[in-house]
């Protein structure tokens, strides 16, 4: 069995590290770390077999993995303990608070032959998986948009609202990290950027209106969405080629599935009833979205491949980064 030490017990950790590594065969879920008398309650309740400590207790474990589900400020701090230990790695996103840290932490990684991953689930996201299906039937890509868009007008008591910039907190951190990391795992390199951020929020600390457009070395243009205070919501997905288009509207139903305590066990999981509309204008036909697979993650983890390549989010925080720049100085910013 592979033991798993689990950092966190917030949405992250409780909505989705911890059940998917108690569904995954041959993992353990060994600890859990939670300060929060509420969560360490809810954890009791949920996975009774696991240990509940503090983080210098999971340290003192004998664990094979160790899952950083912590705020971002704390990603670099614990995932270099685990390295220095050998203990193998998951950082949630964001990688890390700055493209610096994190590729010091893909270096020591690599010096000390530690595997390291990011979890970036929504690679597994139904609507995404189904892009990447229909791609080729579009011909010469030119124009990709993607959005999370919700309505949340009040702010919420959460670190993810704080200002200080060690926080990484806001939107472009959030959402933005699964939005540009889409972008890139389909059309790859990005040459420039350029970016929208506001606070549409009264007090508001951070951004929470995003608006980002990139160019891709190949010429294709992404434009990626993520806002707090959207009332009406756009498609999640539409993709513009030279011999058609797809149109996909709502958002995946695996994060309500497990917050409601399902597990993606059994054939149905990930299953929906949405299709997207694949076509010319009018003419279009339905094409039901592929099932969501969260649970591959750490299948693929427990089978000792490496999900997502920490490299890769290295270039997606050096993108986020610019458009921070772009957005602070009004302008075009070249990679």
């Amino acid at each position: 069995m592979t033991r798993v030490g689990l950092l966190g017990y917030g949405i992250a950790g409780r909505v989705f590290h911890a059940p998917l590594i108690a569904s995954t065969e041959g993992m353990d879920l060994a600890a859990i770390v939670t300060a929060n008398p509420e969560r360490q309650a809810q954890a009791r309740a949920a996975h009774p077999d696991a240990k509940i400590v503090t983080a210098d207790e999971l340290f003192d474990l004998d664990l094979d993995l160790v899952v950083v589900a912590t705020p971002n400020r704390t990603h670099v701090e614990y995932a270099k303990r685990a390295i220095a230990q050998g203990v193998a790695v998951v950082v949630d996103k964001p990688f890390a608070p700055t493209s610096a840290e994190a590729a010091e932490l893909v270096a020591a990684a690599r010096a000390a032959g530690v595997p390291l991953t990011v979890f970036q689930n929504r690679r597994w996201d139904s609507d995404f998986l189904t892009v990447r299906a229909v791609l080729g039937r579009l011909g010469e890509v030119r124009r990709f948009e993607s959005r999370y868009e919700r309505w949340v007008p009040e702010i919420w008591d959460n670190w993810r609202e704080l200002g200080d910039p060690a926080e990484a907190g806001g939107l472009l951190y959030d959402l933005g990290a699964h939005l540009v990391d889409q972008a890139l795992q389909l059309f790859g390199p990005v040459t420039t950027v350029y970016a929208e951020l506001d606070r549409r929020r009264p007090g508001a600390q951070v951004d929470d209106d995003v608006f980002v457009a990139l160019t891709h070395a190949n010429g294709v243009r992404s434009h990626l969405w993520a806002s707090a205070h959207a009332a009406g919501n756009g498609p999640r997905f539409r993709v513009l080629g030279s011999e058609g288009a797809f149109e996909v509207h709502g958002l995946d139903e695996q994060e309500d599935a497990l917050a409601a305590g399902r597990r993606p066990t059994g054939a149905d999981w990930g299953r929906e009833d949405r299709t997207g509309r694949l076509g010319i204008l009018g003419d279009t036909t339905e094409v039901p979205v592929e099932p969501g697979s969260y649970q591959r993650f750490y299948a693929e983890l427990q089978a000792g491949a490496t999900p997502v390549d920490p490299a890769e989010a290295v270039t997606a925080l050096r993108v986020i980064e610019a458009a921070f720049l772009s957005a602070h100085e009004n302008r075009v910013v070249t990679l």
